[in-house]
């Protein structure tokens, strides 16, 4: 038994509430070391109390690990606990004083894990319940649509003209507004808009006026009437939060540059010295490296936090927003965000608050700062696997349980799981220009646990380089259009809507072969079974093996083996067939299998 490998902490993420005392454990294993994993638990004051035991099922596993995954719940939620590690050799016994081969006799309690009490706060343990149903859909404002040319900014470019940095084409709200049918066409329910806010460049993430809708995109009437339409079509809205640096001419920044140390607000930014120099290389700090349009402000200051969050608080309560995406969030100081949390969070108890860190982000996760990230690793790990197919299915399953285990059950399933965003190459491009690989990876975004995030016009087909070849206009004539991607992404909408399972259920790998993938969405109810191929030679996936693989799962999902299979959706001629190569019309049965063609998937229900 690799004990070396064996780890458990007892708080997040390998401990911590679900429900009123009910806790959630997860035990790190040696991969493939251990055969069964008790879970034993009492009350903490009743320490020599007769534990209740659980068998703990398999969560998943990675190139190293495995991870084992159980709830306990007693009245009153103390909980004192311990593990019985079994190989199938020999039992040892795992609490925080260590491993034993029995639990010592001698004061037990201080030998066992505990969790003192369950303090049980579903708004801040859990992020809204409606962040995990949703699917959201990114807008870059200037690029989208049109509606209102009287508000272009002059020199605007004619609409699909090659963007540049400085370029403008037109976009504004009350264009947006004017496709919202099209919006909900593709099952959107999240509308999150890049910065509307007053700044002199096409992207706004230099603001000068935090309390002021920028005027090439319309005024607070406008902003307000989409909003209310939204609603009306039941599609949330979250605007961009650009709180880790400011635009050059933020009244702060312009008094400093004018007045020196002696400027009230100089304290608001980090000064080398002074007079304020600008850029290239400005002596002063800012966003990135030697960004001078965008100095960084000092979000420990108590007057930059009320100046800040005062404007979040005065657009969350005018416009009726549903939450914030939060820029840059891991640069800004974390008392911020708990400030910002607290202070949204009186105004809508349901707002959603999202932060944009491309790494780990647990100590952003733990309830007190934010719901949900951009799930940046997530889609650093798609894309090796559908559009660069540098990596294995195997490989692939083994990067998203490492990902997984970083954070709560609740969180993970809340995760924004972006392709492509504002900032990033487009997907298509990404993928050589292959609209199936664009496909794939749409059919595993929309059917694995997270939240799935679409860049506008990704579902049409558009390409583009980095930025800002990636904020390329929506081209709305639709002869364009790759309809058949369209279709796909509207149907998997569909289909996550339809379906509770995939967006609330639990997720695992059954099959990683050398270019099939399958993998289980299950509860108590119901268990589906996604198939993908992902290469350009015919793959197969026999229902014996994937029988075996249901059946040697720990926990509920073994009770799903053996019973027949429905399709449900399948894309590029994935089928049921039997093993002579006959299609089968409707459930499976007898010796057959998932016929994966070249680039095909493949949604089934056990029935």
């Amino acid at each position: 038994m690799d004990l070396h490998s064996v780890m458990h902490l007892p708080h997040d993420p390998m401990a911590y509430p679900i429900g009123q005392d009910e806790i959630e454990l997860v035990l790190r294993a040696g991969r493939g070391d251990l055969s069964r994993v008790t879970l034993a638990f009492t009350d903490r004051y009743s320490p020599r109390r007769r534990p209740a035991r659980i068998s703990m099922a398999i969560l998943g596993h990675d190139s190293l690990f495995e991870y084992w995954t159980a709830r306990m719940r007693l009245k009153y939620g103390r909980f004192q606990y311990y593990f019985i590690l079994d190989d199938g050799n020999k039992a040892v016994h795992y609490g925080e004083g260590g491993f034993a081969q029995e639990v010592p006799k001698h004061q037990p309690w201080a030998w066992c894990f505990h969790y003192p009490y369950v303090w049980w706060h579903p708004e801040i343990d859990n992020p809204p319940a409606w962040a995990r149903d949703a699917v959201v859909y990114q807008i870059f404002v200037d690029r989208f649509a049109d509606g209102d040319r009287s508000n272009n900014p002059p020199g605007a470019a004619p609409w699909g003209a090659r963007p540049t940095p400085h370029s403008f084409a037109g976009g504004d709200l009350s264009g947006i507004q004017s496709r919202l049918q099209y919006i909900s066409s593709l099952g959107v329910s999240c509308l999150y808009l890049t910065p509307v806010f007053l700044a002199p460049s096409n992207h706004k993430y230099d603001t000068t006026d935090y309390f002021a809708i920028d005027p090439a995109f319309g005024d607070e009437n406008a902003a307000f009437d989409l909003v209310r339409a939204c609603h009306e079509r039941g599609i949330r809205v979250m605007l961009d939060a650009v709180f880790n640096h400011c635009g050059w001419d933020f009244f702060a920044f312009k008094d400093v540059r004018e007045n020196g140390e002696r400027s009230p607000y100089a304290s608001w930014f980090n000064i080398h010295e002074f007079p304020v120099r600008s850029g290239p290389k400005g002596n002063y700090e800012t966003f990135g490296t030697d960004v001078w349009q965008m100095p960084k402000l000092r979000t420990d200051n108590p007057e930059v936090r009320e100046h800040l969050i005062s404007a979040a608080e005065h657009w969350t309560r005018e416009l009726r927003i549903d939450g914030w995406r939060l820029d840059v969030g891991d640069d800004v100081d974390p008392g911020f965000w708990r400030e910002f949390r607290k202070r949204i969070r009186a105004i809508d108890t349901d707002a959603l608050i999202v932060g944009e860190v491309l790494h780990d982000a647990t100590p952003f996760l733990r309830g007190d700062q934010m719901d949900s990230i951009m799930n940046y690793p997530w889609r650093e790990a798609c894309l090796a696997f559908f559009a660069r197919r540098d990596i294995s299915p195997a490989e692939f399953s083994d990067r998203l349980t490492s990902l997984q285990v970083r954070y709560r059950a609740q969180v993970w399933q809340a995760l924004w799981n972006l392709l492509g965003s504002h900032d990033r190459p487009r997907i298509l491009t990404m993928c050589g220009g292959d609209a199936r690989r664009v496909a794939l990876a749409a059919m595993f975004q929309f059917t694995c646990a997270g939240a799935p995030y679409v860049y506008y016009g990704d579902e049409v087909g558009i390409e583009g380089l980095d930025d800002p070849d990636c904020r390329r206009c929506m081209p709305w004539d639709e002869a364009s259009w790759n309809t058949e991607l369209l279709a796909h992404f509207r149907a998997l909408a569909a289909l996550r809507k339809r379906f509770t399972l995939l967006r609330r259920g639990r997720c695992i790998t059954l099959i990683a072969g050398e270019s099939a993938l399958a993998y289980a969405r299950w509860d108590s109810r119901t268990c589906m079974i996604v198939a993908m191929n992902n290469s350009d030679e015919r793959a197969e996936i026999g229902l014996k093996a994937l029988d075996e693989s249901l059946g040697a799962a720990t926990g509920s999902l073994a009770k799903w083996a053996g019973r027949p299979l429905q399709a449900l959706y399948s894309y590029a001629g994935a089928s049921l067939e039997k093993t002579d190569g006959e299609a089968w019309g409707g459930e499976s049965g007898g010796q057959a299998q998932i016929a994966l063609p070249a680039m095909s998937a493949i949604l089934l229900r056990v029935v």
